[in-house]
């Protein structure tokens, strides 16, 4: 995402949230394949209503210094709830298994309205 897009994260599925855990870092151009290492991010492991594992992953970007978690551990969620969001440029990843991917490598992504995967 860049300082121009929605920095809202919605949840890809319904599930309950097994975890939530933030970990400090730098602040590297988010685009960059290190800065899911290195830089600031919040994980959040969902369980979705079949028994899958999902992991989404905010990780805040070179200007992007504020990541906002607006879930709670334990918390049921419906597909398209709101979870958080990252202020102004960032990324979130996706992890899945089980799942068809539905969206192509640069193809933009409208939070709560682009379908990611299906089952």
């Amino acid at each position: 995402m860049n300082v121009f897009d929605c920095h809202v994260n919605r949840t890809p599925c319904s599930g309950k949230v097994e975890d939530i855990l933030y970990k400090p870092g730098k602040f590297l151009n988010a685009s960059l394949d290190k800065a899911s290492e290195d830089n600031e991010r919040n994980y959040y492991k969902l369980k979705d209503n079949h028994g899958n594992d999902i992991v989404i992953v905010q990780i805040a970007g070179l200007v992007a210094r504020r990541i906002v978690c607006e879930t709670n551990k334990d918390q049921t969620l419906n597909q398209g709830d709101r979870i958080g969001m990252i202020r102004f440029g960032s990324r979130a990843d996706v992890y899945y298994e089980n799942y068809e991917p539905l969206v192509k490598i640069g193809q933009t992504a409208i939070s709560g309205e682009t379908l990611l995967a299906k089952r």
